[in-house]
């Protein structure tokens, strides 16, 4: 099978995300405020989604659009996080897990948003 934005460091990472956020926002109460279950999911899918489109779309200008929305994207499940915890819904360590996945995935995005801008100007 060939490999495209599997390859990437922060799909992979954001696809690790997807299955935390999913199983936290599984349980107990979490599992019962549709409201913010729904939006950090849909965040959540957000990264790996955008991360992956920006991939297909051939062009690294439209990547770096692209892993721009996922990067807000990460920062929007990390205020979400500080809610959950917040109204208790999830424990002081699994805030904090969750939230250094968020950060690693960020900052990979990051990283490949600065090589690609880099491509961009040896473009021109």
């Amino acid at each position: 099978m060939e490999k495209g934005f599997e390859q990437l460091v922060s799909w992979q990472k954001a696809r690790k995300l997807n299955i935390e956020i999913y199983r936290i926002s599984g349980l107990a109460e979490f599992s019962r405020d549709f409201g913010l279950r729904d939006q950090i999911r849909r965040a959540s899918i957000s990264i790996s989604s955008n991360i992956a489109e920006g991939f297909g779309r051939k062009s690294n200008k439209q990547f770096i659009y692209f892993l721009n929305v996922a990067l807000a994207s990460c920062y929007e499940v990390k205020s979400q996080l500080y809610l959950a915890m917040d109204i208790e819904y999830v424990e002081k360590d699994e805030f904090e897990k969750t939230y250094r996945l968020c950060d690693e995935i960020s900052k990979t995005i990051y990283g490949l948003i600065k090589h690609l801008e880099l491509k961009v100007k040896t473009d021109i």
